[in-house]
């Protein structure tokens, strides 16, 4: 699916108002998924923060995360924002991508990413995280974000590599569907998809990732091509993106006095960009709003774990350097960069 934008009509009018002439803005396609965990580029497309920029953006959607990474190598798209796999990385090593700032992260205290149980695996006795071994559970591809949330678990639990069978469906419809008809036993999906199959009773919630597994789940990325021949291009948008984390932040991030997550005002006004985007209902998108930083700053070492244990799994060439990928000179203050 393609949306075009209004942020670029937009620009234009309020310069032709403003009595300003009104120049083309340039083009940018931007892959994604049509995840909470993408909210800033929703909120950037409806506030008009794009065309500010200059920009003339199209957002394209996918169901998995691997295509965006694709996306952005092939020359498609220009930004991707999504979680990070084991066929990002493998191309990123090629020279295509370089990573630029954050996307969303498991955060203690912030429902992110929930496992959830079919019915009959849970009526038979899978009731909890720690549960999972001897059961199914699905996820998109091998390599995938899925594929290391169940590593994670296994390497912290020491389980045994086989403990939990592992299926790769393809795609989150696919993810969806097994664990209703109960195909598999297990999936990992987001808060607000987790909100919907819970609350219709589809499925039972055993856990969630933040409560055992914190990392740097996703991030936000261009290709090489744009940061050494349309650098202007691209901190435009990194300026665009900021201000809608900031805008999100400052809704969904909040907290109460007793250290428990608040939504006011500022929420309220950001569900109807977040509902037509998602799809989800308010309370999905309440249940599911995930920690995203306000200025898109990784968490560097988490991200470099990853790789090392894509490269212990064999799901990554050895020989990867994962730095040769990261740019961190669009946005200061990132955490745990090494050598710092």
């Amino acid at each position: 699916m393609l949306r075009k934008l209004k942020g670029a009509a937009l620009g234009a009018a309020l310069a032709v108002m403003a009595g300003a002439p009104a120049v083309a803005a340039e083009k940018v396609v931007i892959c994604a998924l049509t995840f909470v965990s993408s909210a800033p580029l929703f909120i950037a497309a409806d506030k008009g923060y794009y065309a500010a920029e200059g920009l003339d953006a199209e957002l394209k959607f996918f169901r998995a995360a691997q295509p965006v990474a694709v996306g952005i190598a092939s020359g498609d798209c220009d930004f991707g924002v999504t979680g990070f796999t084991a066929g990002f990385f493998n191309l990123a090593a090629k020279g295509a991508l370089k990573v630029i700032g954050a996307q969303s992260r498991e955060e203690p205290g912030f429902d992110f990413v929930g496992f959830i149980a079919s019915n009959q695996a849970y009526e038979a006795g899978l009731k909890s995280i720690k549960d999972l071994p001897g059961h199914s559970m699905g996820m998109t591809q091998v390599g995938s974000t899925m594929h290391y949330m169940a590593g994670l678990l296994r390497d912290k639990y020491g389980w045994a590599d086989d403990a939990v069978a592992l299926k790769p469906l393809q795609s989150v419809p696919n993810m969806i569907a097994a664990i209703k008809g109960g195909q598999v036993d297990a999936v990992a999906l987001p808060a607000h998809i987790v909100a919907k199959l819970v609350g219709d009773g589809n499925a039972k919630l055993i856990g969630w990732v933040h409560e055992h597994t914190p990392w740097q789940l996703g991030g936000l990325f261009t290709s090489t091509r744009n940061v050494t021949e349309r650098r202007p291009m691209v901190e435009a948008f990194v300026r665009a993106y900021r201000k809608a984390a900031k805008d999100y932040h400052d809704a969904f991030n909040a907290l109460d006095g007793s250290g428990k997550r608040s939504f006011g005002p500022a929420a309220e006004a950001l569900l109807p960009i977040l509902e037509t985007y998602t799809k989800a209902s308010p309370d999905a998108i309440y249940k599911g709003s995930p920690f995203i930083d306000p200025d898109g700053r990784l968490k560097v070492d988490q991200l470099l774990g990853q790789v090392a244990w894509m490269k212990k799994e064999g799901l990554v060439e050895a020989d990867l350097e994962p730095m040769s990928f990261i740019d961190l000179s669009f946005i200061d203050g990132h955490y745990g960069v090494p050598g710092n």
